[in-house]
């Protein structure tokens, strides 16, 4: 229980309490985390030295905080919870709660590199029916190892930032074309936010995934479908990926998900040994996708085929160095309904099925002035709800030339 106002029964109580940053009244970015509707200052809780991090929580990012590793952050998180709990706190910590209504949310961290995977047997096998009809669904790597690509890193941005249309090549019969992308699309995801570094050369091994990753986002990664059909073969993902990926603004610990851990589908075939993680657990966290306002698809992501310890395992296998700050994402997020997908690709069906929106208009693709929220929440102890916050972006015309 907690002594903050409305925030007992919130998805956003004691139990969860996600890292964020934020501002207020144009002042400087400040590190808090949120209880209910309001954001504890933990700026201010360290200057009073009500909570003790060596200064991390002083910065204007999380990254120095994701760097401290987790016995910090589990005597952190202990520690703000008593401050909420106890109302012996309370005349002390008050002063420090902000109304969410009062705040501006900022990145919550600054990323150091960014990799997304492929990690949804649905999805794979959805994207290769309508990008490679006739030929096999899955290609044969596919039940073998997590694939993935590095995206971009600069252009990872927090929900609520406007996301200009791409313009690039396009593949035509008559050959390629150049201009805006006629396909804009989202992708549903969850994210991993690492925090404790490794070193180059070596790797990290599945039962490590608690000790390196801080905690969860949402994820969209806004895709342009008509440029990346015409680049992404034979090297993959490019230019219609890495114009915009936007997370969440909340970073939900792993400690506010203990409960939310599930058997994971089994592989077929067994993986290799570097891979096999027993128990070989995924997280039970439902997404929604709204678009324009419309509820249009509710993906779940327990039935990911890959689970997050195994693509951190895979990621790292070659010697490849985890940085604070790295983000790795799962990729699209679908399941085997059609209103259990993460892509409008997957909803509409490459476009061929258009999808009516509640104030009756229809879509295949994103047109300008569209705005897409993705949600979600996970199962919390004693029956209460964890919430992810939410990752929304608003699609804004290409621009005319170079600025």
């Amino acid at each position: 229980m907690t002594w903050v106002d409305g925030a007992a029964g919130s998805p956003y109580g004691v139990h969860n309490l996600p890292y964020g940053v934020f501002r207020r009244s144009g002042g400087p970015p400040r590190i808090g985390v949120r209880i209910g509707d309001f954001v504890l200052d933990l700026h201010g809780a360290e200057a009073a030295e009500l909570v003790l991090a060596g200064g991390a929580l002083r910065g204007s990012s999380l990254n120095a905080f994701l760097a401290l590793g987790r016995p910090q952050w589990t005597t952190v998180r202990h520690r703000i919870v008593e401050l909420l709990s106890a109302d012996g706190h309370r005349a002390e910590v008050a002063p420090l709660l902000v109304p969410l209504g009062e705040v501006d949310l900022v990145m919550p961290f600054e990323v150091a590199d960014y990799v997304d995977f492929y990690s949804s047997e649905q999805h794979a096998g959805n994207v290769g029916q309508i990008f490679r009809p006739g030929q096999p669904a899955l290609l044969p790597n596919w039940r073998h190892l997590p694939v993935g690509y590095h995206g971009r890193a600069g252009t990872v941005v927090v929900s609520g930032t406007p996301v200009v249309r791409p313009s690039g090549q396009r593949g035509t019969p008559d050959g390629p074309v150049f201009g805006p992308s006629t396909r804009l699309d989202i992708e549903a995801e969850v994210g991993f936010v690492v925090g404790v570094p490794s070193p180059l050369g070596a790797r990290v091994g599945v039962e490590d995934f608690a000790a390196h990753v801080f905690g969860v986002v949402l994820v969209n990664d806004w895709s342009a479908r008509d440029i990346q059909a015409w680049e992404y073969q034979p090297l993959g993902p490019f230019l219609g990926k890495s114009f915009a990926t936007s997370v969440s603004p909340w970073v939900v610990p792993l400690e506010a998900l203990a409960d939310a851990w599930v058997p994971a589908p089994p592989q077929d075939p067994p993986v290799l040994d570097y891979l096999r993680d027993v128990p070989h657990l995924g997280l039970d966290l439902r997404l929604a996708v709204d678009w324009n306002g419309t509820r249009v698809s509710e993906p779940p992501f327990a039935q990911m085929y890959w689970t997050p310890a195994q693509q951190l395992t895979h990621l790292t296998v070659n010697g490849a160095a985890l940085r604070t700050g790295d983000l790795y994402a799962s990729g699209t997020v679908s399941g085997p309904r059609r209103d259990q997908v993460g892509s409008f690709l997957e909803l509409t069906w490459g476009g061929a099925e258009p999808v009516t929106l509640s104030d009756g208009s229809t879509r295949t693709f994103l047109a300008d002035g569209d705005t897409v929220t993705v949600t979600a929440t996970a199962p919390g102890p004693d029956g209460r709800t964890v919430g992810l916050g939410e990752v929304a972006g608003t699609i804004e015309p290409a621009r005319s030339g170079p600025s």
